[in-house]
Parts: C-alpha cells; sequence; structure tokens
C-alpha cells in the first residue's frame, strides 16, 4: 500500500516558490520607461479635492546591515546629506508647481535607508518646505523608519516638533548571536532607549519590524523578539521573512547560506511568532502584520477597508501617492511612476528642474481590474467572486484548483477564502489572478 503524502512536505513544496509580495499590481520589474512629459499630465490631473499620500525615500545607513534588501548606501558624509536633503527640498517644490492646487496631504511616510540619516537640520528643512507646498489635513498620520541604534534625543525632538505621529523601529531579532550573524548588534537597552525618546517627545504610535529565516535563528528567537515587541507596548508588529537575494544584494554574501533555516523550519518561525503575538492580544492582518484591536489598521481590518501599497498593509485610503527622493514610486490613477534610482542622476535632475522620472507603467483596464482582486485577497484574505469577471475567473481557475486541493483556500457562499492553513500562503492565491507572473526576468524572494 503505498504511503500517504507528507503534508508538511507539500507545504514546504509551496513555501520553496518565489513570488512575488504584491505590494503593487504589476509589480516593480514590469515597470518600463516613463517619460517625465507623461508624469507631468498625470500630475496635472489630480483633482482639486483629492488627498495625497506623499512618501520621501532617504537612501542612507550609516552602517550596512548584511540581511539588507533596502536600496541605501552607507556614508556619514556631511556635505552628501545635506546636499540630499537639499534636493528633496528642491523636488518638493517641482512637485507643488506640477499640480494644478495646493494639494491636502492625508498621510506622509519617511523611508529608508535610515531617514534619520540627514539629521535634525536636514529633517526639519524638508518639514518646512513640504508644509509651505502642501496643505496637511487635519490628523494627517506623518511617519517615519528609525534605526533605534542611532536615534538620538535630538531626532527625536525634531520628529515630535514636525509632528509625526508613528515611528517604525528595525529590531529583526533580540537574540546576540543572530544580531552578530547579520551585522547588527543592537541590545535589548538601545531599543528600550528608543521607544523612550520617542514617546517622550509625543510620538506615541510605536511598530516593530521583526524577521525570521535569519541566520542561526530558530523558532524559539522569534518567538522571543515577538514578545519583546509586546512588552515594549508596540502598536503594531511587522514579521517578515528575510529575502536571500544575493544576486540583486551583494552585500548579502556575508550571511553563509548553509546557516540559513530552510523551508520548513522558516515556516515554524512565522508561526512561532504569530502564536506569541496572538497570545499577547495582537490581531492578525493579513499575511505579516500584526495590530493591537485598538490600532487603526486593526480597525481598517474589522471594517473592510484595509489597503495594501509599497510600503506594505496600510490604512491609507488617498487616491494618489507620490514618491519623492532616489528610486521612490508613486502610484496615480493613471499608472505608476518611479524616480531615478542612482543618486546623482536623481540629484542632476531636480538641481535642474526636473522631475526625476525614469521608470513606471500605465495601466491597462486589465491591470486594474486584476489589481482591486489581488489587493481584495491580500488584504481580506477573501474575495467575493461576483466581483470577478468571468475572463479573469477562467485563467485563474486551473491555477487555483490545486491550492484548494490542498486546503489553502476554499469556495463558500459564493466567494473564496484564504483559510487558517493558507494564510502563510496568500500570495500563492494572489499570484493565480496575476496575468503578469512569469513575464518578466525577475527573481522574487521565497514565498514563506
Amino acid at each position: 500500500m503505498d504511503a500517504l503524502p507528507d503534508p508538511r512536505a507539500r507545504l514546504e513544496a509551496y513555501a520553496r516558490q518565489n513570488l512575488p509580495r504584491y505590494t503593487s499590481y504589476p509589480t516593480a520589474p514590469h515597470f518600463g520607461p516613463l517619460e517625465e512629459a507623461q508624469y507631468r499630465h498625470w500630475l496635472a490631473a489630480i483633482q482639486p479635492g483629492d488627498p495625497l499620500s506623499l512618501y520621501l525615500h532617504i537612501p542612507f545607513c550609516q552602517e550596512l546591515c548584511w540581511y539588507c534588501g533596502c536600496h541605501t548606501a552607507i556614508t556619514r558624509n556631511p556635505a552628501r546629506l545635506a546636499r540630499y536633503a537639499a534636493g528633496l527640498v528642491a523636488e518638493t517644490g517641482l512637485l507643488a508647481a506640477a499640480l494644478p492646487v495646493r494639494a491636502p496631504v492625508a498621510s506622509l511616510h519617511f523611508g529608508g535607508g535610515t531617514p534619520s540619516a540627514i539629521g535634525a537640520r536636514g529633517l526639519g528643512q524638508v518639514m518646512e518646505r513640504l508644509h509651505a507646498a502642501f496643505a496637511f489635513q487635519a490628523g494627517a498620520e506623518l511617519s517615519v523608519e528609525l534605526d533605534p541604534r542611532t536615534l538620538s534625543q535630538e531626532i527625536a525632538a525634531q520628529l515630535g516638533a514636525a509632528g509625526f505621529t508613528r515611528a517604525s523601529l528595525g529590531v529583526q531579532d533580540m537574540d546576540p548571536a543572530v544580531q552578530t550573524l547579520i551585522g547588527r548588534l543592537q541590545p535589548a537597552a538601545q531599543v528600550e532607549g528608543a521607544v523612550l525618546r520617542l514617546r517622550q517627545n509625543g510620538i506615541q504610535a510605536i511598530n516593530f519590524d521583526l524577521m525570521y529565516g535569519l541566520p542561526g535563528q530558530d523558532a524559539g528567537h522569534v518567538a522571543a523578539s515577538a514578545r519583546f515587541a509586546a512588552a515594549m507596548g508596540a502598536d503594531r508588529v511587522a514579521v517578515f521573512g528575510y529575502a536571500h537575494v544575493p544576486w540583486m544584494k551583494p552585500h548579502q554574501k556575508a550571511i553563509a547560506e548553509d546557516m540559513l533555516p530552510g523551508a520548513l523550519a522558516r515556516m515554524e518561525q512565522a508561526e512561532a511568532a504569530e502564536r506569541a503575538l496572538l497570545e499577547a492580544g495582537y490581531v492578525a492582518i493579513g499575511l505579516d502584520h500584526f495590530a493591537r484591536p485598538e490600532d487603526p489598521m486593526a480597525q481598517a481590518l474589522q471594517a473592510g477597508v484595509l489597503r495594501r501599497n509599497f510600503q506594505g498593509y496600510t490604512t491609507d485610503r488617498a487616491p494618489v501617492l507620490l514618491g519623492l527622493g532616489a528610486s521612490a514610486i508613486g502610484a496615480l490613477p493613471q499608472g505608476y511612476a518611479q524616480n531615478l534610482p542612482e543618486e546623482r542622476a536623481w540629484l542632476a535632475a531636480v538641481e535642474a528642474g526636473r522631475l526625476p522620472i525614469a521608470r513606471g507603467l500605465l495601466l491597462t483596464e486589465d491591470d486594474r481590474i486584476r489589481r482591486a482582486i489581488i489587493e481584495a485577497v491580500m488584504c481580506d484574505l477573501e474575495l467575493d467572486l461576483m466581483r470577478v469577471p468571468d475572463a479573469v475567473w477562467h485563467s485563474a481557475e486551473p491555477r487555483l484548483a490545486p491550492l484548494l486541493a490542498d486546503g489553502l483556500a476554499a469556495l463558500t457562499e459564493g466567494k473564496l477564502k484564504v483559510t487558517a492553513l493558507g494564510r502563510r500562503f496568500v500570495r500563492h492565491v494572489a499570484a493565480c489572478f496575476d496575468a503578469r507572473h512569469g513575464a518578466a526576468p525577475a527573481r522574487h524572494s521565497s514565498a514563506v
């Protein structure tokens, strides 16, 4: 009699697959050249009452973490940092001039790298120009990504004075041995001090970013880090799988591949973090986020208005996202627009008075339909099949069949639902509706 197939082995096969994270659809590898004139045409069509979301990318850190997959550079050169801050000020002016009105801003996010690298003075200059160029709505969320190791009292005070309301701290893992293996030593006291400084300066909403799949990590490490985040009172916790992509990020070659956990171990680590956070009272959000029940993200999930953009899960419902800084990506009703990725080229463009646009994608009607479907799957873990055109369903149905057979998704009451077992594999469900996956020579990280 043949042995029954091992269900964990089946899951391991799914976990080994490489898939997009679906922070957009179509995904960035499908972008092509976009002319500045086309982007200006899109900006001019923004309606006066439409709120904006702004994303500012600051691609600098003081030292390199070996696991990092971000677009960043290592520098402590004050002149270089000051010139970049001035470039952000200049680009802000160029964008504002291209808009038909002084547009309202509902959300602002500084990402990196480490945005505080430009210093308190640089942050102050950029914020002053942003407030002059745009009309910030009452209650607008201002958020920033920070490195607890470099968050000084001066920076915390500047962020508080500028009206920032939320900060995301890169914590990754709290075990010293794991930290050594990823080139990021960060004692608990440093993280505790960063949280204290933020709260003393009025920034009460704190996010922690954790990782699993790091070298030397096991489920116990990940669970302990999750419990630390809960004990620190983090409002939101993101638990990301480490993406080992040395073909894209050569510095990751410093991480020995034989020390990386396998697919099953990665699943166990993700599950351990989830158990620890659920036991601490957090609500599971989509694929890899958790929030306290009173947090706006948990409330957005409950209300069915959770969104997903290039920063991941979000409560931001603005119809327009504008990206500023080298490599920043924006999303407008017409399509996506990405800035020049190389710092010098970006600076040369803005200093010459040009919008530094490089790549993008004009959305087709089919793209819009599939984008809405994929966002619903990623955010709500279910899809009303009445929203799915017949042609789209017929192309997705054969791809969904094995996921349904393996219990990762189910069809019930006119809906496609991701099961509890399938939550970890929601990207697989989303990929069934992706008409472009596999059509570009992109290499994605492992799905779990």
